[in-house]
């Protein structure tokens, strides 16, 4: 009698392997061969948080009782220190009891939110290009994928005149990013008040994903600003870019406490607490004064910026000097007819691994994305490389 084949659940059909965990496969094994790839391709910050927050982290793990499990919803310090955060950065007011959640990071705050308030066959919105998890946990849940569009010629922010003519009767949430990954648009004050009108005229939970705005940005602005959000936007924040904290885990929920106990009742199911030092130190984390945001999350991507800058000239590439973030957005020149026969002309003779465009969505497909997740002297490196592949 012939075994009966397992095959994988229907929804494994939807998705695809994440892009970068497939491509740093082939990067790992060109390292191998001896190739000396030099990443541009990830956002992960390269430099160490502040010496407190180590410190922290090493002086709980000596505690004998610091060990044990801790409580879903964060330490009291951590929530505190969350709200101050708030508080002094953006000067929005939340109960640090009710009204703010702490997130194993973001990416699990998608997971969370979408099965708090989407059902199978609801309705999303969800930015064109945007961070490809809006997309693919969506459908894993069995939402349905609504595409808004951004657009260089509005400053990648969401053209309301399309939405407005779009069916939204069974959207459930839109997800927005501001400022903006991967296209470096920046967040404004009159797209956060339109979209706070938005989702109180059409009864949507507008999710606003808010991990950027203290990289290589002096303007500090979050949702949570415009009168009426809490009631109906949530917002996340990280500490994995504004903190270089990448694989601490350590992000926010923000939002009205019906919202947030939504949210905790869905987390609690699965997940438990952080390492009670992992909590703390971040507690201590959120205290950094100005001045070492400015070196961390300014000066050093600033000076990383220009050379990024100079790769997008050698590549004939054209771009937004304005923009904001951890990455460089640029078009690719007309005369290249698809993004990846130049990414992977990069890769393969520059030696040099820099991201497509069309990984977050059709209208990135003629563009690039370069990281400044790494030191000066490499950036430099592979400008030099680019620059005598491309001559």
């Amino acid at each position: 009698m012939a075994n009966k084949p397992i095959e994988p659940a229907a929804r494994l059909s939807l998705v695809q392997e994440y892009y970068f965990s497939r491509k740093l496969k082939e990067v790992a094994q060109l390292n191998a061969e001896g190739k000396d790839i030099i990443s541009l391709a990830i956002g992960s910050p390269d430099m160490p948080p502040s010496e407190q927050t180590v410190n922290k982290l090493c002086e709980v793990a000596h505690q004998a009782d610091a060990h044990g499990y801790q409580p879903t919803q964060g330490t009291p310090e951590l929530r505190k220190a969350m709200a101050q955060f708030y508080k002094r950065w953006y000067g929005v007011e939340l109960d640090d009891k009710s009204e703010l959640l702490p997130l194993i990071g973001s990416k699990e705050g998608i997971l969370h939110v979408t099965l708090a308030f989407v059902n199978p066959g609801d309705e999303v919105l969800v930015p064109n290009p945007g961070y490809p998890t809006y997309t693919s946990l969506s459908k894993i849940l069995g939402a349905k994928i609504v595409n808004y569009n951004l657009r260089e010629d509005n400053g990648w922010q969401p053209d309301f005149e399309e939405l407005e003519k779009m069916d939204l009767t069974r959207v459930k949430l839109m997800w927005t990013n501001y400022p903006n990954m991967p296209t470096g648009g920046r967040a404004r004050m009159e797209t956060y008040e339109r979209l706070v009108k938005f989702a109180q005229e059409h009864g949507i939970v507008v999710v606003n994903d808010n991990p950027y705005s203290f990289i290589l940005s002096e303007e500090h602005l979050s949702i949570m600003q415009v009168p009426g959000a809490k009631d109906c936007c949530i917002e996340f924040n990280s500490m994995s870019k504004s903190h270089n904290m990448p694989g601490w885990r350590v992000g926010m929920c923000i939002s009205n406490a019906q919202f947030i106990q939504w949210i905790l009742k869905v987390q609690s199911n699965i997940e438990s607490g952080t390492f009670r030092g992992i909590q703390l130190a971040a507690a201590e984390a959120l205290q950094n004064d100005e001045a070492w945001h400015r070196e961390a999350n300014i000066a050093t991507y600033a000076r990383r910026r220009q050379w990024a800058e100079r790769i997008m000239d050698a590549l004939g590439c054209t771009y937004d000097k304005n923009q904001v973030g951890m990455f460089l957005w640029g078009k690719i020149p007309e005369s290249i007819e698809n993004v990846e026969d130049l990414t992977e002309r990069v890769l393969h003779e520059a030696r040099v691994f820099i991201t497509p465009g069309f990984i977050f969505g059709s209208n990135g497909a003629r563009y690039i994305r370069i990281s400044l997740c790494a030191k000066e002297e490499k950036i430099k490196q592979a400008l030099e490389r680019i620059t005598n592949c491309f001559r």
